[in-house]
C-alpha cells in the first residue's frame, strides 16, 4: 500500500502518547497497588485510546489504513501476551513485590518502545531492498506458530534470569525502588535492575515474531509502530488484571499459535493471495475469541464441584 503519512501524522501519535503516559504516571503516583477493578478501568482506558486513534486514522487517512492499523493492534496485543507470562515468571523467580513491580514494568515498556522502532525501521529496510525476505519472514512465523504447539518450547519459559545473575554483580535485597546501589564500595545491581534487564531481553526476542506477523498486514511504518505503542502501553495494566489468571488461560497457546501461522501462511502467499485488511482483522479477533473463552469454559468446568449420588438407607 502506496500510502503517504503526512508528519503531523507523527505529531498527533507523539502527543496522544506523551499525553496518556504522563497521566498514568501521574495517577499512579506513590507506592500504592492498583486494586483489581482500577486495573480493569486502566486497560478498557487504553484500548479505547488505541481504537479511538484507529478511527483517526480511518477518517485522516483512509478506510484501508484504519484496517490495517487495527488489525496490527489485535495482532500485536494478542502476542503480546506473552510478555505477560515472562513478566509473572521474572517477578516470582526474583520475589519482587506488586509495587516495584509497577516501576519495573513502566521503565520496561519505555525501552520497548525505543527497541520496537528500531526493529520497525530494520525490518521494513529489508523488506525494501530484499522483497524476498518476506517469504523468511513468513516462513519464520509459520515455524514459531508450530513451536507454540509444544509446551517445552512455549516462549514463556526464558532462561534469561538465571543467566544475567550469573554474568552480573548483583545483590539478592531489595533496596527500595533503586536499581543499582553502592555496598563494599562496588555499583551492584538489585533484583529491580535484573528483573528489567530480563524484561528487556524478551521483549527483543517477542519482537523477532510479534514485528514481522505486524508486517503481514501492513508495510507501512506509521500503522505499525503506532498499533505497537499502544499494544504495549496497556501491557502494565492488563498484567494487573490477568497476572494471576495466567496459568487458566490453558489454550490461549493454541490461539496465539494460530494467529502466528495466519499471519505468516498471509505472508508467503502474498504474491498470488490477497487477505484484506478487514478479514485480517476479523480472523485475528476471533481465534484469540475461541481460545480465550474454551480456557474460560475448562477453567470453569474443573471448578464446578462433581454430583454426588445420593446414598440409599439400608433398610
Amino acid at each position: 500500500m502506496d500510502l503517504v503519512v503526512p508528519f503531523s501524522a507523527w505529531v498527533v501519535l507523539g502527543a496522544i502518547v506523551v499525553a496518556m503516559v504522563a497521566i498514568d504516571l501521574f495517577s499512579h503516583r506513590g507506592e500504592h497497588t492498583d486494586s483489581r477493578r482500577t486495573a480493569i478501568a486502566w486497560s478498557i482506558v487504553w484500548v479505547a485510546v488505541a481504537l479511538v486513534f484507529g478511527v483517526v486514522v480511518t477518517v485522516w487517512l483512509g478506510r484501508a489504513a484504519g484496517e490495517q492499523y487495527l488489525a496490527a493492534y489485535l495482532l500485536e496485543k494478542s502476542l503480546s501476551i506473552d510478555n505477560l507470562f515472562v513478566f509473572a515468571l521474572v517477578f516470582g523467580a526474583l520475589g519482587i513485590p506488586a509495587p516495584q513491580q509497577r516501576r519495573v514494568l513502566t521503565w520496561g515498556i519505555f525501552g520497548a518502545f525505543a527497541m520496537r522502532g528500531l526493529f520497525i525501521w530494520l525490518g521494513l529496510e529489508t523488506l525494501q531492498h530484499w522483497h524476498s525476505a518476506i517469504y523468511v519472514f513468513g516462513a519464520l512465523l509459520v515455524i514459531a506458530g508450530l513451536k507454540l504447539l509444544r509446551p517445552t518450547e512455549h516462549p514463556a519459559e526464558p532462561k534469561l534470569v538465571p543467566w544475567l545473575v550469573r554474568h552480573l554483580p548483583w545483590t539478592r535485597r531489595l533496596h527500595g525502588n533503586k536499581f543499582v546501589v553502592k555496598l563494599a564500595g562496588k555499583w551492584v545491581a538489585t533484583p529491580l535492575l535484573v528483573a528489567l534487564i530480563a524484561i528487556e531481553l524478551a521483549d527483543v526476542m517477542f519482537a523477532v515474531d510479534s514485528l514481522p506477523a505486524a508486517f503481514a498486514v501492513t508495510s507501512v511504518p506509521f500503522l505499525v509502530y503506532s498499533s505497537n505503542l499502544f499494544a504495549l502501553l496497556g501491557l502494565r495494566a492488563l498484567y494487573a488484571v490477568i497476572g494471576d489468571l495466567l496459568g487458566r488461560l490453558r489454550y490461549l497457546h493454541y490461539g496465539l499459535s494460530a494467529v502466528l501461522v495466519f499471519a505468516g501462511a498471509k505472508m508467503l502467499l502474498s504474491p498470488w493471495i490477497a487477505i484484506a485488511p478487514l478479514i485480517s482483522v476479523l480472523v485475528i479477533a476471533d481465534i484469540i475469541a475461541v481460545a480465550t473463552i474454551a480456557s474460560v469454559l475448562a477453567a470453569r468446568r474443573e471448578r464446578k464441584p462433581a454430583a454426588v449420588a445420593p446414598v440409599s438407607e439400608a433398610s
